[in-house]
């Protein structure tokens, strides 16, 4: 059945997201950069909103789409805050290249299935699926801002101008991106042909 798969893969999804959560909590009370423990806490939040989604008694539920688009959205505006902050306080920390190599394989992982699901749920009418989705595509991209400013502090060999601006125009970009995603689900909440 596609449901109990789409749910498996999305109960699995939201282990891997709390495990990701509580190792940036971690690395940021160690190290002390409230990079990352912000960026734990971003995605604690998207692992509960992934949980009541998970929860929910109601299949298709319009509140469903309204609670992880108003999530979305508020999340967008800390998440522009950070990454601002960030590039101004705080460079990051150098890694390793094993760790760094894990990073990326974790991050192009989330972008893949992000992806796979995103084809997947064209088809169904489901709206957890589709408030899955979303919350996939916001939890990818904002690992995509994370993988860079890593790399860009562990191999990277330019100016800390040019490092900056591009932590500023990725982040600003993800920021941006993860807003329209929790705009799109409100506005398909109010649509009343949506399943």
């Amino acid at each position: 059945m596609p449901m109990s798969k789409m749910y498996k893969s999305a109960f699995w999804g939201l282990l891997v997201n709390m495990m990701f959560s509580a190792y940036n909590i971690v690395i940021g009370a160690f190290s002390h950069s409230w990079w990352f423990l912000t960026i734990g806490v971003y995605y604690t939040v998207l692992s509960i909103v992934r949980f009541i989604i998970l929860a929910s008694k109601h299949e298709n539920s319009v509140l469903i789409k309204r609670m992880t688009g108003i999530m979305l959205m508020i999340l967008s505006v800390p998440l522009t805050g950070i990454v601002i902050l960030a590039s101004i306080k705080d460079r990051g920390i150098v890694f390793n290249e094993i760790i760094m190599i894990t990073i990326a394989v974790y991050t192009f992982s989330k972008i893949a299935l992000a992806t796979y699901n995103f084809i997947r749920s064209k088809r169904l009418s489901s709206v957890r699926q589709k408030a899955l989705r979303n919350l996939s595509f916001a939890d990818a991209f904002v690992s995509i801002s994370s993988l860079q400013r890593s790399m860009l502090v562990s191999f990277g060999d330019m100016q800390e101008s040019t490092a900056r601006a591009m932590n500023i125009a990725t982040g600003a970009a993800v920021s941006i991106i993860v807003f329209i995603l929790g705009a799109n689900l409100l506005r398909k909440s109010k649509q009343p042909s949506d399943k």
